[in-house]
Formats: C-alpha cells, structure tokens, sequence
C-alpha cells in the first residue's frame, strides 16, 4: 500500500527518501519504494543508534545509499518522500518542517491513540488520502487532524478513488511540484486478503503433484 501510494502521489523529483523509524515496516517500505521511485537515497531517523547502524547495514545491502540521524527534524527539509513507521503516541514529523512538493506515507498509526504526524501538517496539505474514510474517521493521522480541526471529512480522498480516478491527485507541473499530500494507511482487511492469496499460490505452485497432475497430500 505504502508503493501504491508513492505511486501515485509522489513527487516528479525525489533527490532523497525519509524514513522516520527504524523497525522492519520502515525497511519494508523503503524496499518497495524501490518499485516505483528512482531515488536510491536515504535518510532515516530513529531513536538508537544500535538500530539506526543495523538498519543502514541491511538497506545499504539492497542497494540504497543510506543516511541517519538522531534528530527527526532532520528529515522534514531534506526529503521529498517521507515514510513514518513507527508506533509513536506523540506527533513526530511537525507541519513547519515538511517542504513544498512533499509527499508523505504514514503507516505508524494503525490503532486509536497512535500518532505520527503533527495534525497542523494534514490542514497545511493540498491532499489527503485514507486507505479507508469510515476507518480513519477512528484512528491514525485523519482522526487526529479532524479532531483538531485541521481538516474536513469533505478534504479527505479515498486511496481507491484516486487510482480509479474518480477524484484528483496532485496536479501535473509547476503546481504539483509544491504541492504537499499526506497519504494515511491504517491498513484494511482486503489487503490481508490478497496477501493470503498470493501466499496460497505460490505454495500451490511448488507442491508435489502425482502423476494425473493432482496436488498431493503433502
């Protein structure tokens, strides 16, 4: 979801991808990214330098130039894609210090009382996205910005209309390139779904088969 999401709301130019959090759904996305952007330019943030240099170690092996630091205010000025993966309670990544023209994937916040980004970087946005509106009214960055006042339900574009394109992303030239857009990915069952699926096909695919091409018990 969070390749999807870049896919699609993802600057023209990305000089350097932004990781706050250091844990394996940080690596997760940075390796998916590779799919869609580029840039192979990290700079990741965390709060232990243990986990920032075994982190830097295992994506530097996948190819990317990586990055760390201890100040997430770092990440902000310096990044065009941004990726927040991590279980943070208190706002991170602060609406002052994200650039025009960024995108931003925030994935930390999957249950009630997380939070990731300021709710002041979600009003400042051109575009927000929900994975799913009626789940993000209850938890992640979209609750936290519309109980604050930050955004409106009607500000709030669903990930799948935007690929159907039955509402806009960001715009094409100029305008898009200063545009900001936020896309908040609670995570929702369908992609579980098709995770099983894949799963199950791919084993299906390497199981012994008698000789009436019949799978067999083991």
């Amino acid at each position: 979801a969070g390749a999807v999401a870049a896919r699609a709301l993802a600057p023209r130019q990305v000089e350097r991808i932004g990781v706050v959090g250091c844990g394996v759904q940080a690596r997760l996305q940075v390796e998916e990214l590779r799919r869609v952007v580029e840039c192979r330019r990290v700079l990741v943030w965390g709060r232990r330098r243990e986990a920032l240099e075994s982190y830097r170690r295992e994506i530097e092996a996948s190819g990317f130039e990586v990055a760390v630091t201890s100040d997430v205010g770092e990440i902000g000025p310096a990044c065009q894609l941004i990726v927040t993966a991590t279980p943070s309670k208190v706002p991170l990544l602060r609406a002052e210090d994200v650039a025009p023209g960024t995108h931003v994937t925030a994935v930390g916040a999957d249950t009630v009382g997380k939070q990731e980004l300021e709710a002041a970087l979600l009003g400042r946005a051109d575009i927000v996205v929900a994975d799913s509106l009626a789940q993000c009214r209850e938890r992640g960055e979209i609750a936290a910005a519309l109980a604050a006042g930050e955004i409106d339900e009607n500000d709030v574009v669903e990930l799948g209309d935007l690929l159907a394109g039955r509402r806009a992303g960001r715009a094409g030239g100029a305008e898009g390139d200063r545009q900001i857009s936020v896309a908040d990915l609670t995570g929702v069952a369908v992609q579980d779904l098709a995770a099983a699926r894949a799963v199950l096909e791919a084993v299906a695919a390497e199981a012994p088969r008698d000789a009436e091409g019949e799978t067999s018990d083991a």
